[in-house]
């Protein structure tokens, strides 16, 4: 069987994940922190954790490996939304540089973890230059896209560029718009998932042409989301093999659309650990292995 980091769609083997306990901690942790992380309210500490449990089983019972980022002091609630500050590569972890000041010290914890368990680390995105794990998503085995985003900068994706590819990674790079400004999160995987080799979930209207146009010349087919299920996560959906999928509850018409097209979609209740912090199964997980 061949193994490899580069996918978004393959099945997949192993997942980091960090638990709404380790995360939030607590409902005093909670409220002193949600507003000034631009969450739409206060998550329940005692709901998130039920929220998580259901969330974790589903891996565990797709026999899933599954680590786990423990507590950690210096860095905050968004902790949770593990994607973000680390990027999986077959040549090793890239350690991400966050754009939002609140959670700069989370790619320095990933570090930590994965030198502990000797997973090899290939380099350290520094200041000034930004990346975050939601800005990046693989095409294909060779193909990484990339968004500029006020998460993502020049400098960052320079360095990203410097690591891959010399490997033979191409690059892409997706200048996304304004949108709603600075402290919004809005990734390229907020527009972008894919969920097999030709076919992937995009939000059309805030995607860049160049970048569609791109998509669509790999012969990328794609489930279109309706713009009353952008805000929601519609878009928002992990694959853990092709076709076969994971994402929040409450976009009935994006599940329809993908079921159409033969994914096999099932949904969990994240009101506290999803929505009101704007994170979905993507941001939740940091997939490493996928499998042919």
């Amino acid at each position: 069987m061949k193994y490899t980091h580069h996918s978004e769609y393959l099945k997949l083997q192993s997942v980091f994940i960090k638990s709404s306990k380790n995360a939030f901690v607590s409902n005093y942790e909670l409220t002193k922190q949600w507003q000034e992380l631009n969450y739409l309210s206060c998550p329940d500490f005692i709901n998130s954790v039920e929220e998580y449990r259901i969330f974790e089983a589903y891996f565990a019972n797709k026999n899933i490996e599954i680590h786990s980022f423990p507590f950690n002091e210096n860095v905050k609630i968004d902790s949770i939304y593990c994607r973000d500050a680390s990027i999986a590569t077959d040549f090793g972890m890239i350690i991400c540089n966050m754009g939002k000041g609140g959670r700069i010290n989370e790619p320095n914890s990933h570090l930590e973890i994965y030198r502990a368990n000797n997973i090899p680390v290939l380099g350290i995105i520094k200041a000034p230059g930004t990346l975050e794990g939601g800005d990046v998503a693989w095409l294909d085995e060779t193909t990484l896209a990339v968004g500029y985003t006020y998460r993502t900068n020049t400098e960052g994706i320079t360095q990203l560029k410097t690591l891959l590819e010399p490997n033979g990674i191409d690059i892409i790079v997706a200048e996304l718009p304004h949108y709603k400004g600075e402290n919004e999160v809005f990734h390229l995987m907020s527009i972008l998932n894919p969920v097999d080799k030709d076919l992937a979930v995009v939000y059309s209207s805030l995607m860049p042409i160049k970048f569609r146009d791109e998509l669509i010349k790999r012969d990328f087919k794609f489930i279109e989301v309706p713009d009353e299920e952008f805000e929601s996560m519609g878009c928002n959906v992990l694959a853990i093999a092709p076709r076969k999928c994971l994402m929040v509850d409450g976009n009935p018409k994006t599940k329809q659309l993908l079921e159409q097209a033969g994914c096999e979609v099932t949904t969990y209740k994240g009101n506290d650990i999803s929505v009101k912090g704007g994170g979905g199964p993507t941001c939740l997980t940091r997939p490493l292995l996928r499998s042919h």
